[in-house]
């Protein structure tokens, strides 16, 4: 069983650059306003770190980047290999192989869509995001059960069919989609999933990681432009789908899950409150259920809360 984190540095000048060269909006990085959502304050080392504390039984674990490296990866991969992990990095040269005209590319929907062409991964991988933090033991049935993945999150209906009642939340969806230039969102790109793979209604997963089959994605894509129609955007675009969330639904359809009501998940915005994120990383404590901790945007939480943050994973990482 391997690990697979896409990452990317924002705080790259070159990396910057080359985002400037192919969008048709442009971002001031010497402004705050502009480059705050891009920063990186070093969450992919706790990130690592805490895959290796808390999921030693990990084969490899792949960081797949556009032509970057952590700072400290030495010393993470001199760790790894101390728990007999092997931490490597791929870059997207390779696993978008046979495609190399869409790079360089800044789209998370069509690089996660690569993930599973990483040369000589296992056929049962666990897809990471840097955000997404390890606080617990785990253990192999965290993820797959005889094989098969276990899927966490709650059955949702199509933006389309739900009731009345919803339609404020839908109106105020469409105006953001709108508002965003038709960019798309985590839901939508969620519901373009399941019905690309043909289900009567979605399962809107959270920010946990998700468990994978790669025989299952090369069976669904064999034959077909699927791949190559979602993978040809460098940005971001409403119609496209996610690999994680169409991994999950591929296995429903087929009846090859097990299903988590229960995501084992604490999450947070962490520009948020600073006594609620004290609250829910208290209640993590609290709760010896709980596997997971997203730190959703930790670059934009003011000092106070960040160092607080930083300070409650970096205890749980010594």
């Amino acid at each position: 069983m391997d690990a697979v984190i896409p990452w990317v540095n924002g705080n790259d000048i070159v990396w910057q650059k080359k985002l400037n060269e192919h969008s048709t909006i442009k971002i001031d990085f010497n402004k705050e306003k502009e480059s705050e959502r891009f920063n990186s304050i070093g969450e992919i080392d706790m990130a690592i770190k805490s895959i290796i504390k808390y999921a030693p039984f990990l084969k490899n674990i792949y960081l797949v980047t556009d032509d970057q490296t952590p700072n400290s990866f030495e010393d993470l991969k001199k760790l790894a290999h101390y728990k007999g992990i092997n931490l490597k990095i791929i870059d997207h040269k390779i696993v978008f192989r046979g495609y190399e005209q869409y790079l360089p590319c800044f789209n998370s929907c069509s690089i996660g869509s690569m993930l599973y062409r990483i040369p000589n991964l296992s056929d049962h991988f666990i897809i990471f995001n840097d955000d997404v933090f390890l606080m617990r033991e785990t253990k192999p049935s965290d993820f797959f059960i005889n094989g098969v993945p276990i899927i966490r999150g709650q059955w949702k209906e199509y933006y389309e069919n739900q009731s009345i009642r919803n339609l404020y939340y839908k109106s105020l969806s469409l105006l953001k989609k709108h508002k965003n230039k038709k960019t798309g969102g985590f839901k939508t790109f969620q519901q373009n999933s399941a019905k690309l793979v043909g289900v009567d209604r979605y399962l809107r997963r959270f920010h946990t990681p998700v468990s994978v089959r790669k025989s299952t994605l090369e069976k669904f894509f064999k034959g077909n432009d699927l791949l190559k129609n979602n993978i040809k955007h460098r940005f971001r675009q409403e119609e496209q789908f996610i690999i994680s969330s169409l991994s999950e639904h591929l296995e429903i359809k087929n009846n090859t899950y097990h299903y988590k009501k229960n995501t084992q998940l604490t999450y947070f915005r962490s520009y948020k409150s600073h006594l609620i994120v004290k609250l829910k990383l208290l209640w993590f404590l609290i709760n010896k259920s709980k596997l997971f901790i997203t730190c959703q945007s930790l670059e934009m939480a003011n000092d106070k809360t960040q160092s607080y943050i930083l300070d409650w994973i970096n205890k749980r990482l010594d």
